[in-house]
């Protein structure tokens, strides 16, 4: 539905007619469109958007008018059937979930129609639309962001969601809206079946929410271009960053080398960082990953990294390197503060050795500190609710000669 905010925005005026907007919600296997893409369909007939490209819409266009008429949500999916050759599907062989929202211009009690006005009056303002897919009735929070460079806060959506969750939910599905918030993009997250959530689902179905955010994604500049480079670029890119590689060699700094970085740089890696900051392209979400091993690209990269407020600085190094690092950003003038914040060596403790291991473990690092975990601990050593507060360690555990510190 955010897609189309704008579009939509001459439809939405006193007076107007009714109209669906489907909203595809989860997609598997090969298919055309993301989640987030959207359709909609006024009660006259007429369409805004594509889900697919043309071998859905007929569907859809039905699917939209049959709520516009029951004033109802609903969900469908649509994939593709070798035994029914007058089945609905894809031809490209995945399958789609989309979910069906009727929307009632000028009626205040629509929350569809008020939610949708209140984004389209808040022109690119960055902004999050939340919608309950669970339920037969139309639902829609806007949440309103901090502008690049600000601080989305842990929890921060609680208050907000309180509109479209009960208490017994709420923990569970802000945690992970929150997530999804400093991400960026759309996701669709769910709390656990038999969470209570006030008699609104059955305890056998989970909550289940969609989070559309009106927000760039969060970048990652790693600094070096290796082997280690190009295996934690394909591994941060599951987490949705738009990731940069940097590097002053441009014999080594190559596109074809890392085909999945959004964009290889060549230039020194501080002189680099210190025109995005200039130019406002680094934001408390930025990552930062310094993987040279040399000082004179290292200890300059990190003192600009660490005097900006950026959601992680790492650099990559044994304790020996990690030891003249910090006397020479010492030297430099970095104050113990900012030294603090440094993540080096980089990454978890979880025995990495190649390329691929020690990117798991920066990623694993890396969402940690997205969710303010001081220290990553084994859930199974954990208690309490796993996507709210942080988890607290048990001291169940001597009699099996482990202790947790």
């Amino acid at each position: 539905m955010l897609t189309l905010v704008d579009q939509l925005a001459a439809w939405l005026g006193p007076g107007g007619a009714p109209f669906a907007v489907a909203t595809v919600v989860g997609a598997s296997g090969s298919v055309p469109r993301p989640v987030g893409t959207a359709m909609a369909v006024r009660a006259d007939g007429a369409v805004i958007g594509s889900l697919s490209g043309g071998c859905v819409e007929a569907a859809v266009h039905a699917a939209a008018l049959d709520a516009i008429a029951a004033r109802e949500c609903h969900r469908e999916t649509f994939g593709w059937s070798d035994d029914d050759a007058f089945a609905v599907g894809l031809t490209c062989g995945g399958s789609l979930e989309v979910h069906v929202q009727p929307v009632r211009p000028g009626d205040d009690g629509d929350p569809g129609a008020v939610a949708l006005a209140e984004l389209a009056a808040g022109e690119d303002a960055p902004a999050a639309l939340v919608r309950r897919l669970d339920v037969a009735r139309p639902t829609a929070v806007v949440l309103e962001l901090p502008e690049p460079g600000g601080d989305i806060g842990p929890r921060g959506s609680d208050n907000s969601l309180r509109g479209l969750v009960d208490d017994g939910a709420l923990p569970a599905v802000a945690a992970q809206v929150d997530a999804v918030l400093r991400a960026g993009g759309a996701a669709t997250v769910h709390a656990a079946p038999g969470v209570d959530d006030g008699g609104c689902t059955p305890d056998d179905e989970p909550v289940t929410l969609l989070v559309e955010t009106r927000l760039a994604p969060p970048r990652f500049v790693v600094v070096g271009a290796g082997d280690f480079a190009g295996a934690l670029i394909r591994a941060v890119r599951l987490l949705g960053y738009r990731v940069t590689l940097v590097d002053a060699r441009e014999v080594f700094a190559d596109p074809r080398r890392f085909p999945q970085a959004d964009e290889v740089v060549v230039d020194w890696p501080d002189r680099y960082l210190a025109a995005e900051a200039e130019a406002g392209r680094l934001d408390a979400r930025t990552a930062v990953a310094v993987l040279t091993h040399d000082a004179k690209f290292d200890v300059p990269t990190l003192r600009l990294a660490l005097g900006l407020p950026l959601a992680y600085v790492g650099a990559m190094g044994s304790r020996r390197s990690h030891a003249q690092r910090l006397e020479a950003l010492r030297a430099e003038g970095v104050t113990p503060e900012a030294l603090a914040r440094l993540r080096s060596p980089i990454g978890l403790d979880l025995g990495a050795v190649t390329p691929e291991e020690v990117a798991v473990s920066v990623v694993a690092e890396l969402v940690a500190v997205r969710h303010g975990r001081a220290a990553a601990l084994p859930l199974s050593r954990t208690d309490g609710p796993l996507h709210a507060a942080p988890a607290v360690p048990r001291d169940d555990h001597s009699k099996e000669g482990s202790r947790w510190t």
